[in-house]
């Protein structure tokens, strides 16, 4: 169990190294091994005593980003002190649990991501010999995944096994198992492709006009503003220019956004009339949700009742 905790936290740790990944569906194949545990053993009403054990096994599936469904083999053996309970093949419990899982990761896209899963399907157990009992076998997983790139993957996971009950001797056992699986995973995906660079910024103008509380009226401030911006469309000779009206954080949200289209369309009314085309101009209300200056709701802030002319 020491060892266990060791390669737990050595997992947590080695990620601070590593870079978050844009996670890709496909197919993978992964090798796991580790420690087995069987509980409550009985054999005919009989207490059973197993050592610790180990469990090693592997598995193919395909990752959707998020749910991952895979089809898994996996073989326990532990060592027994019977009790004075024969037939159990050379003091050995040995188990081979072949199910169909049902996986998902919580956070596919980050470097660490949490997961949990369940699985059913057949089992192979010992009975008056190896393996020689078939019978319908479950787990449930949690565990956590370390995505090393888009292609490598390290998980470590508990998971409860447990099966139907076997016979031996003409006496059914209980079969319940306790794991920690320490298991690499290699996905067959392309790698994602780099992101392409954002493009160059485009040369902006910005002019701001303001207005007085629940008012859409231009003050002459405003219109000799709205003059300059017109002589900068002017002086570009094409450009497009965005009216973005928004309030304060003083009454209802609905109305707010209303009033900002409100002032919006006054200023590009204002603009048309020094001569800048009504089509190369487009009008945004953004209401209070994007303030000048942060508020508490309800404060009448002067400067946040504004519309900005931009010109690209």
């Amino acid at each position: 169990m020491k060892k266990a905790l060791v390669a737990a936290a050595a997992l947590i740790a080695l990620p601070v190294i590593a870079q978050a990944q844009t996670p890709t569906s496909g197919f993978y194949v992964g090798a796991e091994g580790g420690l087995n545990w069987m509980l409550n053993t009985t054999v005919a009403g009989l207490g059973v005593t197993p050592q610790t054990g180990w469990a090693a096994g592997g598995k193919i599936g395909y990752d959707f980003v998020g749910p991952r469904v895979e089809l898994e083999g996996v073989y326990r053996q532990n060592q027994i002190n019977s009790n004075g309970v024969t037939g159990f093949y050379s003091n050995n419990v040995s188990q081979l649990g072949i199910l169909a899982n049902l996986l998902y990761d919580f956070s596919p896209g980050a470097v660490i991501t949490p997961y949990v899963g369940a699985g059913a399907g057949v089992g192979f157990v010992d009975g008056s010999s190896s393996l020689s009992q078939t019978v319908f076998a479950y787990q449930g997983i949690i565990g956590i995944g370390w995505n090393v790139d888009t292609n490598f993957r390290v998980n470590l996971d508990g998971r409860y096994y447990g099966t139907s009950n076997p016979s031996v001797a003409g006496s059914t056992w209980s079969n319940n198992n306790f794991s920690v699986m320490l298991g690499l995973e290699l996905k067959f995906g392309p790698p994602a492709e780099a992101a392409p660079p954002p493009p160059p910024p485009v040369a902006s103008t910005s002019f701001m006009v303001f207005f007085d509380w629940d008012r859409s009226n231009l003050s002459a401030q405003a219109l000799n503003t709205i003059k300059q911006a017109a002589n900068a469309y002017k002086t570009k000779g094409t450009a497009r220019i965005t009216a973005t009206g928004h309030t304060d954080k003083s009454g209802p949200d609905n109305y707010n956004m209303a009033l900002s289209l409100r002032r919006a369309n006054a200023v590009k009314d204002a603009l048309v009339r020094e001569g800048v085309p009504a089509t190369a101009i487009t009008v945004v209300g953004r209401g209070e949700t994007q303030p000048l200056v942060p508020t508490a709701d309800g404060v009448r802030e002067p400067q946040n009742r504004r519309v900005e002319i931009v010109l690209q």
